[in-house]
């Protein structure tokens, strides 16, 4: 499994970005999806997750904010960013599994369970 992460950057408080997440070697359409992302010197924080199913679930953080979306024909995943606040700048990883693995990973936070991206970072700062 191979994921790739794209679109971070810098970008001003209140401003928007969408991250992307390419996947191979898996059959995407049958995993589940997550962000997880992490500020430098801290732990791993859950920020979203999709299902196979198109179910959707969101950190307190990011609820109304942030918005993941799939495309199974693209074997993408994507994180749309808005509002974004200096305390967003982390970087943001991507990750695939089971929905056990998922649910593992919302719950530990943990990078023993599914497959990880390398990440890309999103600063948010004027």
């Amino acid at each position: 499994v191979h994921l790739v992460e794209s679109g971070g950057g810098l970008v001003q408080p209140g401003g928007s970005l969408r991250l992307s997440c390419a996947a191979s070697g898996l059959t995407f359409s049958n995993h589940a999806m997550a962000w997880v992302r992490q500020v430098s010197g801290k732990g791993l924080e859950w920020v979203s997750s999709i299902y196979s199913d198109g179910s959707t679930y969101y950190a307190t953080s990011g609820k109304g904010r942030f918005t993941i979306s799939r495309d199974n024909a693209k074997n993408t995943v994507y994180l749309q960013m808005n509002s974004l606040k200096p305390e967003d700048t982390a970087v943001y990883y991507c990750a695939a599994g089971s929905t056990y693995d998922v649910v593992k990973i919302v719950t530990y936070g943990s990078r023993d369970f599914g497959s990880w991206g390398q990440g890309t970072q999103v600063t948010v700062s004027s």
